[in-house]
């Protein structure tokens, strides 16, 4: 409990003795640049082969004739939209910007980087986790949209290359009872998701004490947390909206 209190004391004090919106608007930027376009290679790549599995794992289970090909079509597509593309690939998000987060974070404090912005009247909370935290709910979101079109397309790949099922059976399938809602929902987990993430792992690498050892701990703790948050935050949130 006492943990979670000076987690939301850390959040209220984002907002106080703020910098300039110019200030904030440049750390933005360049923190989106680190935490969302060096995410894009390993979202590509997982996000592709989690469709093509998913398509594969999918057709090696329909041991019925009287269920269409085009069934895969749309078990990816409900699959990837609904829990792989804003779930899964958070939990690869968490793994990869979280503690990187914490880290960088956990080092600047050991070092009394933080302690130096704090002695010189800037908010050091503010000035360096709020900027992540903007930056994370505005690019995971797009990660996830990039994740889910390339896991629709790594299963039609993987479906044709394999002759499981024809393009025009996949494609139908893929728009067979499209509900645009689970889009929204998407979006939403991915929103929850990033600010749990960039939060959490902030919270860690603030506050770590000691050296180069309690730094390494911060940040698999906060991979630990945050993925935990996850889990959580995908249960509550499918049994509110859906």
């Amino acid at each position: 409990m006492k943990s979670l209190g000076k987690y939301f004391i850390l959040l209220g004090s984002l907002f106080k003795n703020r910098e300039s919106f110019k200030t904030y608007f440049k750390l933005t930027i360049n923190e989106c640049v680190l935490i969302g376009v060096n995410s894009i290679v390993i979202v590509v790549i997982v996000s592709t082969f989690m469709g093509a599995v998913t398509a594969v794992q999918t057709a090696y289970n329909l041991v019925s004739p009287l269920i269409p090909n085009n069934v895969i079509g749309l078990i990816v597509r409900d699959m990837t939209v609904l829990e792989l593309a804003p779930t899964i690939m958070a939990i690869v998000f968490a793994g990869k910007v979280g503690s990187n987060i914490a880290g960088e974070l956990g080092t600047m404090r050991i070092t009394e980087q933080i302690d130096a912005l704090e002695v010189m009247g800037i908010n050091g909370a503010s000035y360096l986790i709020l900027p992540k935290i903007l930056a994370s709910v505005f690019m995971y979101p797009l990660l996830v949209i990039m994740a889910a079109f390339l896991s629709i397309t790594g299963g039609y790949l993987a479906g044709i290359m394999t002759n499981i099922i024809t393009e025009q059976e996949y494609i139908y399938g893929i728009r067979l009872d499209f509900n645009e809602y689970t889009v929204t929902f998407a979006l939403i987990k991915s929103v929850v998701f990033a600010f749990l993430v960039s939060s959490i792992s902030a919270y860690k690498g603030f506050f770590t004490r000691g050296g180069a050892l309690e730094v390494g701990l911060a940040s698999t703790s906060a991979v630990t947390n945050s993925v935990i948050a996850i889990l959580l935050a995908d249960y509550l949130l499918a049994q509110l909206l859906l």
